[in-house]
């Protein structure tokens, strides 16, 4: 039975004569687990939001959109609440009140359910999602991965017939991303929910997809089995490809027929077999060696300690940690561990009561505003739209330059180069908070590199964005360290901080439990590394990513018995 039938669906924001979406048919049966992926700005948030009426975009719509065969437009609001569960991108976004059982009974109360229904509800919920160890807790104590969980169990106290997510990944680190997926797929096969999700980390979610949409530019271009799509991307030489899982990628570039492997035990038992009958080499001297780092220290932390208030927990623990020039230093971890807070020690926002932080040998509280942030610190935080204070894109950025003595044709300039480099040409015209969450961080990142930083600070700057741009994002970063910029970031993207940083530093309750060159750093762990090394750990420990698999297999055909 279908759920959803979509027929020659086209939107377009207002004013913006471009179309959004563009022709889309598609129909959705009962019980499927469809990802829904694609470069930022393809249209993705764009289509599953036509499928909650009360949360479509105002613009210009053609086409019909059916929900168990009847057009959508015309179910009432009721029914809509009952039927149509969605989980936004950010948890905080959509919880509305302080406590956790109250959260969990929220939507059943305002929808008039009796007491008796609502607590046996709610009780039901809690123990399927977990929750009745944090039951009583208040919501702001709370890591980002039980915010997402209770998102969802409050939606799942409705009993809806079809759930719909927007990246509700993106702000989890990696081990809460697998729960939190997990629980997903728990409720599509035990529960027989339909399961629409858009998502950019796709390492995980393909696996557990029964289903593959790839947006490009407003169209659906590939529709099917993740093995199917990943072919046809392939084939296609299309950037989407490079979002493919790790064993796809790898088996695509060293054999390529069937069956593809998807996960990571697949790609584990495939590279066996591959090298089975195969010299086993000694020499990986191929293998990228890491960039020369000055010896010039620019960001120093010095037992360092922070609470937010007198009376709470320490955030912060007797933290210190060396950040030198034109060095690129990642910090990951858990939610709720520290890491944005220590960023925001390296840039003055917060202070610790005790301990120094030092920024190239200076006590960072005797630097004035100016001397912290012209060509000094650069800050892209978390939430890029805490950058946005004007209509448009390109107001925005020229906000940046209003204080500088630069003329209207080196503003001008200055400006066109930046939007070339972030691919913002097209969006330059457009309100901030109208660009999807990959261009929001796009243009968050234009704005601070008008500031030419020599210490950038990054959180989480990968949210959101696609592969594409990924590679792109990483060019710029590698060429502003050629520069000298030296770079600090606290992300939750293990794939990327183990192909592009320097550093890698592992965060834990408040402090850095080890630190250490990022090859060294990903091929000792079991969990905090990424899913090319747990392919091939068994076989080559310090193979990290995609590239050196690939590579080692390479060797390995060569080197036939």
């Amino acid at each position: 039975m279908e759920i959803y039938k979509i027929k020659d669906l086209n939107f377009s924001y207002p004013i913006t004569k471009k179309q959004v979406l563009k022709d889309i048919n598609l129909n959705i049966d009962n019980g499927e687990f469809i990802t829904i992926c694609g470069k930022s700005g393809s249209g993705k948030s764009t289509l599953i939001r036509q499928l909650k009426p009360i949360l479509t975009p105002h613009g210009n719509r053609s086409g019909e959109i059916y929900f168990k065969n009847n057009p959508l437009e015309e179910i009432d609001q009721r029914t809509e609440v009952l039927e149509i569960g969605f989980v936004l991108q950010s948890p905080e976004n959509q919880i509305v009140t302080d406590k956790v059982w109250h959260e969990l009974a929220f939507g059943l109360e305002s929808l008039g359910y009796d007491n008796k229904t609502i607590r046996l509800r709610v009780a039901e919920m809690a123990s399927y999602f977990g929750i009745h160890n944090w039951f009583h807790k208040k919501v702001s104590e709370l890591s980002g991965g039980q915010k997402q969980i209770l998102n969802l169990a409050s939606i799942m106290t409705i009993e809806p017939s079809v759930l719909i997510l927007d990246e509700p990944t993106s702000q989890l680190d990696p081990i809460a991303a697998m729960e939190f997926l997990e629980m997903l797929k728990r409720i599509n096969s035990e529960l027989g929910i339909t399961i629409i999700m858009t998502e950019h980390r796709l390492e995980e979610a393909i696996p557990i997809s029964d289903r593959l949409i790839v947006l490009d530019d407003g169209s659906i271009i590939a529709d099917g089995s993740p093995q199917e799509v990943g072919k046809k991307l392939h084939k296609l030489n299309h950037p989407m490809f490079m979002s493919m899982t790790s064993a796809m990628q790898i088996y695509a570039e060293v054999e390529g027929d069937n069956p593809w492997p998807i996960t990571v035990n697949e790609g584990r038992n495939w590279i066996d077999k591959f090298m089975e009958d195969r010299k086993v080499l000694n020499d990986y001297s191929n293998l990228e060696a890491p960039n020369s780092i000055d010896d010039d220290i620019v960001v120093e932390l010095k037992e360092c300690w922070f609470k937010y208030e007198k009376n709470l927990p320490n955030v912060i623990e007797d933290l210190s940690l060396k950040v030198y020039r034109g060095e690129f230093y990642s910090i990951v971890g858990g939610n709720g561990t520290g890491k944005t807070t220590a960023l925001s020690l390296i840039s003055g926002i917060s202070k610790p009561y005790r301990g120094k932080v030092l920024i190239n040998g200076k006590d960072i509280n005797k630097l004035s505003y100016k001397e912290r942030f012209e060509n000094n610190l650069g800050v892209l935080p978390q939430n890029p739209q805490t950058l946005f204070i004007k209509k448009t894109v390109e107001l925005d950025l020229y906000e940046m330059l209003s204080n500088t003595r630069l003329d209207k044709v080196e503003k001008e300039t200055k400006i066109k180069e930046v939007a070339e480099i972030t691919e913002l040409d097209e969006l330059l015209d457009m309100h901030p908070y109208d660009l999807s969450g990959g261009e929001q961080q796009r243009a968050a990142l234009a704005k601070v590199l008008l500031l030419e930083p020599q210490i950038l600070l990054l959180d989480e700057p990968t949210k959101g964005m696609d592969s594409h741009f990924k590679e792109k994002f990483a060019k710029i970063l590698k060429s502003l360290q050629r520069q000298g910029v030296s770079i600090v970031m606290v992300s939750h993207d293990i794939e990327f901080c183990a192909k592009y940083s320097d550093t890698t530093a592992l965060f834990f309750d408040g402090n850095i439990i080890t630190a250490k060159a990022t090859r060294e750093f990903f091929a000792g762990n079991s969990f905090y590394t990424t899913k090319a090394n747990r392919m091939i750990r068994h076989i080559y420990r310090e193979a990290i990513t995609i590239e050196d698999v690939i590579e080692l297999c390479g060797n390995y055909k060569e080197k036939t018995l």
